[in-house]
């Protein structure tokens, strides 16, 4: 049981690094600054969880 739960925390956080990635991409390729505030707004959560911040 411990080790399902280390594989579902590990890729809980591969997952949200990845769509953090993700995100961090799109706002470097868009011209339009209100797109990129709207995509910071969106990866603060998925960093947090991250680096552990609740």
């Amino acid at each position: 049981m411990t080790f399902l739960n280390i594989l579902i925390n590990a890729s809980y956080y591969v997952l949200s690094a990845a769509v953090s990635l993700i995100l961090i991409r799109n706002i470097i390729k868009t011209r339009d600054a209100q797109e990129a505030v709207l995509y910071c707004i969106i990866l603060m959560p998925f960093l947090l969880r991250v680096f552990h911040i609740k």
